[in-house]
Order: structure tokens, then C-alpha cells, then sequence
């Protein structure tokens, strides 16, 4: 039921964010902020699926309408439950990226000042948070004053102009200005998935076939390591056994060393608990499996990026160009993915099964790119994501490029299976010249897959379609980020490949870490 899968999410929301969570540092608002804007994420990303499943149902497998959907009322209602389905998802993840998780976040900032009270802390972090709630309401008025349509002539009077604007706003019910501030964050949402999807669709597969170096040869490297900078140190420290004080490059050098045993005396400790891990040897055990997952995630890479390339390309090749969106109606070239969901169609409901699988996997590689890449801002890399020691704030972040990826998730998938996408498994009966009838009024009725050609009335568009291209320069720059997409892809492929096995505790222990953080590992 719907109630079992919600609580599936949150169950999974919790363990994964208590899983990276600060035990030193952890706060219950912004943990609870994280796990709903975590939440929020999962279940807007499921929506497309519906939205898919819902069109498809209304009809047979013959082309004809069900008795309940026959009427266009029910239909138009069920499309306007699922279009403001949308709307309220979005409107959320409006509220959480431009209030609720900025204001979480200046809050924890400001309580780091010993001297700041309760009351300060909430004036401030509100003081911080006035400046996105103001983009905010700067793209709801441009959205909502953008004109759909054509604009009033060149001779029409200002009054008749202005009052066009406030039709259109007044309309709509101001839903265009939700959808282009939406389309705005989704610009947004595309920067991050180019940065961390499409290197987590990369990284993650191969780490599962590299897997990890052995936890003994680990210990080992480590101990002859420590030997090594004790055997500095020692060296050093001889130099004023006499009573002559050491020079400041010496002391420099001493001081960096002893810092660097600390670390390795560090890692010796983690070693040794990764060794005694049952964790550590269950998934020795399943190492054939991770072998075969990786081989799988890294075959459902490339196929995703074919898929791209082609979808790309046949826009390119049979679109108006760039003053359109290069939006194309159906598919001129054959995509394999759209193929595959399109042949699925007969056996239900494995092509529902597979739209819901790769919306996952968009989800998870996003994560998995999220965790080894840490949070950047242009060159400057603020937060790192490891367990056990993310900072709230981090989490936050963490949290905010989930809920942005996911708004441009609908878009990639539509780029992937543009066709499915648009109609699902609809399909609609064609009336067809009997060839072996005398007389020349003579038809029989023949089944077609729903496409651009097909009847209004006979196929219903999925609203997430008509979502995507409400404003066609959105459309333009999504394009030319899917070609960003697939470079950014590929240069992840070749960096992970040159990339040698990652460390059994791998972001466990940092060189800025203080020794008290190793007591939650020991404990």
C-alpha cells in the first residue's frame, strides 16, 4: 500500500542519513530536515512512473478505452490529479530549497557562537534566509509574467497589454510561475547531474568490480609505515640529546611527523576493528556477487549513454533547432531503450518495473557520486561525505542536490525514452482498407503504438511531458546538457579506470580528524 511504501522511505531515509551523521555533531532539527528533504526526493522521483502507468491503464491492450475512462471528464481528471500531483511535490521542494533547508543550515552556523542565544540564533538564521526567499519570489514573477501566448499587436493600447499579462497570470492560476521557477532550479538540478551522476554512474560499478585492497596487506603497509616515521623521529629527536635545540625546519618536519604517526596509529586502530568485522568478511563472501551487480550498473551506463546520444542526435537532426527547444514529437532513429520498454509493453508490468528501476538507478548513482566526490563549490571542495563523520551541514547539502537532481531526473528519462515517456504503453485502433473487399467502403480496425501521429482524443500525454516543455529556452539548455551529460560520463570512466582499489576504510580516517572521533568506531 501507499502508507508501507512511505514508511519503507523513511526507514531508508533514517539508516542512510544516521549511517553518515556526526555522532559528535549531530543535531535533531537538521537531522529530521535531512531525512524529510531526503524523503521528498524519493517520492517525487516515483511520480514519473505513475504519471507513465496512470495514461497506460486508461486503455486495452486492443487501443480502446476502459469503461471508467471513456468519458474525457473522468480522463481530465485523472490528468489534473496527477498535473497538480506535481505541482504540490514541487512546491515543496521550492519550500525546502529556498526556506526551510537555508534556514536549518544559518541556524546550525550560528550556533557554533558560544555567545549567541536562542532567540539570536532564530533572528539571524531568518536574516540569512530573507535572501532566498527573495530569488524565490523574484522567478515566481517572472514565471508568472511570462506570456504563453502570443502577445497583444503593436497597436493595441498599454492598458490592453498590461490587462493581457493579468489574463494570462489570472488564467493559468499562476501555475506557470510555479513551473518556471521550478525549470529554474531544474537548471540547477542539470549542473548537478552532470557533476555527480554521471561520475556516481561510473564510479559505482567499477568500485563494485575493483572492490577493496585486502584488510591484511593494509595492516601490514600500515605497520611498516609507522616503523618508518618512528625511525624519523627518532633521528630527529637525537640531534638534541646533547642539549642543543633543534632548528625550526627541524621542528617543522618533527611536528609533521608526529602528526602523521598519529594518523597511521589511527588507521592501525581502524584496520584492526575492519579485520575483526563480520562486515568485512560477509562481503569477502559476496564478492562474486558485487563482481556481477558492477558488470550489470556498468552495462546499464553505457546503454543509458547510447540511448542519450542517439535521442540527442535525432533532435539534432529532425528538430526545428534551437527557437523550438529542439523538442521533436516521437522518435525518428531507433532508440534501444525506448525499444526495450516499448517491447516490454505485452507482459505487464515489466515495463513499469523498468521505468521505476532506472529512476532508481538515477537516484543511486547520484547518491554514490554525491559520496565519493564530497560537496564542491567550483574548485573549492567544502563538506566531505564519510561515515559517521558528516557534518549536519553537509547532510543538508547532501539533501538540497538530491532535490535538485531529481527535478532534471524527469527530463533525462524523457531524453532516454522519449516515445515511453510521452504515452507510455497506450496504443489506439486505425481503421485500414480491406484489400480483398470488392467494394471500396470496406475496413478492418488495426492496432498501432500511441505516437505524434495518433489522434488527439485516442492517446493521452503524460503531464510530466507537458511539464518539461512549457518553456521552450528551458528546453534548448537541457539539450545541449545532455551532450555535457555525455562527456562528463566518459571523463569519469577513464578517471575511475586509472583509479586503483579503494581502502577498506576508505574515509574513515582524515588527517583533520581528532581522536576523540575514533571512540564511536571503538564502542
Amino acid at each position: 500500500s501507499v502508507y508501507d511504501s512511505l514508511l519503507v522511505i523513511l526507514a531508508f531515509c533514517w539508516v542512510y542519513i544516521r549511517k553518515f551523521q556526526s555522532r559528535q555533531e549531530s543535531e535533531v532539527v537538521s537531522t529530521i530536515t535531512a531525512i524529510c528533504a531526503l524523503a521528498i526526493a524519493l517520492i517525487t522521483s516515483a511520480l514519473l512512473p505513475v504519471d507513465i502507468f496512470l495514461v497506460s491503464f486508461m486503455k486495452y491492450p486492443n487501443g480502446t478505452y476502459k469503461e471508467w475512462a471513456a468519458n474525457n471528464e473522468t480522463r481530465g481528471q485523472i490528468e489534473d490529479t496527477v498535473l497538480y500531483g506535481y505541482y504540490t511535490l514541487y512546491s515543496i521542494i521550492l519550500f525546502c530549497v529556498f526556506l526551510w533547508i537555508p534556514f536549518v543550515y544559518f541556524y546550525y552556523e550560528e550556533r557554533d557562537d558560544d555567545n549567541v542565544n536562542r532567540c539570536s540564533q532564530v533572528k539571524n538564521a531568518l536574516k540569512y534566509t530573507v535572501g532566498f526567499a527573495i530569488v524565490c519570489v523574484v522567478l515566481l514573477l517572472i514565471g508568472a509574467f511570462v506570456p504563453l501566448e502570443p502577445p497583444p499587436g503593436q497597436n493595441s493600447t498599454q492598458w490592453e497589454k498590461v490587462q493581457y499579462l493579468f489574463e494570462e497570470l489570472g488564467s493559468s492560476h499562476g501555475l506557470p510561475a510555479l513551473s518556471f521557477s521550478i525549470s529554474s532550479l531544474t537548471l540547477i538540478g542539470m549542473l548537478a547531474v552532470i557533476t555527480y551522476t554521471a561520475y556516481g554512474m561510473s564510479v559505482l560499478p567499477l568500485n563494485l568490480i575493483k572492490g577493496t585492497r585486502s584488510v591484511q596487506y593494509e595492516r601490514l603497509e600500515n605497520t611498516e609505515d609507522i616503523d618508518d616515521v618512528e625511525l624519523q623521529i627518532e633521528k630527529l629527536k637525537s640531534k638534541c640529546k646533547d642539549g642543543r635545540p633543534l632548528s625550526s625546519r627541524d621542528r617543522n618536519n618533527l611536528q609533521e611527523l608526529e602528526g602523521k604517526l598519529q594518523v597511521l596509529q589511527r588507521r592501525g586502530r581502524h584496520l584492526e576493528i575492519a579485520e575483526r568485522n563480520c562486515c568485512t568478511k560477509v562481503g569477502s563472501a559476496l564478492r562474486p556477487f558485487k563482481i556481477l551487480l558492477g558488470i550489470f550498473f556498468i552495462l546499464v551506463a553505457l546503454l543509458f549513454t547510447v540511448a542519450l546520444f542517439i535521442s540527442n542526435l535525432d533532435k539534432a537532426l529532425h528538430s526545428a533547432g534551437i527557437s523550438s527547444g529542439f523538442i521533436i514529437f516521437g522518435t525518428n532513429l531507433t532508440n534501444p531503450l525506448n525499444e526495450l520498454l516499448l517491447a516490454l509493453q505485452p507482459v505487464f508490468p515489466l515495463d513499469y518495473i523498468l521505468i521505476t528501476v532506472i529512476t532508481m538507478y538515477f537516484v543511486v548513482t547520484s547518491m554514490a557520486g554525491i559520496r565519493n566526490m564530497g560537496i564542491w563549490f567550483f574548485w573549492i571542495r567544502l563538506y566531505k561525505i564519510r561515515p559517521k563523520k558528516t557534518r549536519p551541514q553537509a547532510l543538508l547539502f547532501l539533501c538540497m542536490i538530491l532535490l535538485l537532481i531529481v527535478l532534471h531526473t524527469s527530463y533525462m528519462i524523457y531524453s532516454l525514452a522519449p516515445q515511453y515517456v510521452m504515452y507510455g504503453s497506450q496504443k489506439y485502433l486505425v481503421q485500414m482498407p480491406s484489400a480483398g473487399s470488392t467494394s471500396g467502403n470496406a475496413t478492418f480496425a488495426t492496432t498501432r503504438t500511441c505516437d505524434a501521429d495518433a489522434p488527439e482524443d485516442q492517446c493521452t500525454v503524460t503531464r510530466s511531458y507537458l511539464f518539461l516543455h512549457k518553456f521552450w529556452f528551458f528546453s534548448t539548455i537541457y539539450y545541449f546538457g545532455n551532450w555535457a551529460f555525455i562527456g562528463a560520463f566518459l571523463i569519469g570512466l577513464v578517471v575511475s579506470c586509472c583509479r586503483g582499489k579503494k581502502s577498506v576504510i576508505e574515509g574513515e580516517v582524515e588527517a583533520d580528524d581528532s581522536d576523540l572521533s575514533d571512540d564511536e568506531y571503538v564502542h
